[in-house]
């Protein structure tokens, strides 16, 4: 499988994935090639390689009815790089030294695993929230 950074480094696969998000958030429950092609304004076989890149990576899946062919966005891989953009945003360190404060002694392990994780999910919507604004101009 390619390197996830290598997959959404390309700006066509990074405008399908964008598309595929737009159209599920709207309830579409998959995009067919021809659909994206229109939108998108690449030739059809341009995408078709695109996709299969995509599909490769797990960030589509695919559904087939007949001979048309329905995508629909898979994010989960693309928590790699919320993991790596997170620190960018965020000091852990700091943040967990807070979250320590007010703690009284020290978590268990288990717990503490699991801190890390809610501040690490909290810090990439705040940074989602934050990007969202930007774009609206507030």
């Amino acid at each position: 499988m390619a390197d996830i950074f290598d997959v959404i480094a390309d700006g066509t696969r990074r405008e399908i994935l964008q598309l595929l998000l737009r159209r599920s958030s709207d309830g579409h429950e998959g995009t067919s090639v021809s659909e994206i092609v229109a939108e998108i304004g690449v030739s059809q076989p341009t995408i078709s390689k695109h996709l299969k890149v995509l599909r490769e990576a797990g960030l589509v899946s695919v559904r087939e009815v007949g001979q048309h062919r329905f995508y629909s966005l898979s994010p989960a891989p693309l928590e790699v790089v919320d993991d790596w953009l997170v620190p960018f945003f965020v000091d852990e360190a700091e943040l967990a030294e807070e979250v320590a404060a007010q703690l009284p002694g020290t978590l268990p392990e288990p717990a503490a695993r699991m801190a890390e994780s809610v501040g690490r999910a909290a810090a990439s919507a705040k940074n989602v929230v934050q990007s969202a604004l930007r774009r609206l101009g507030a």
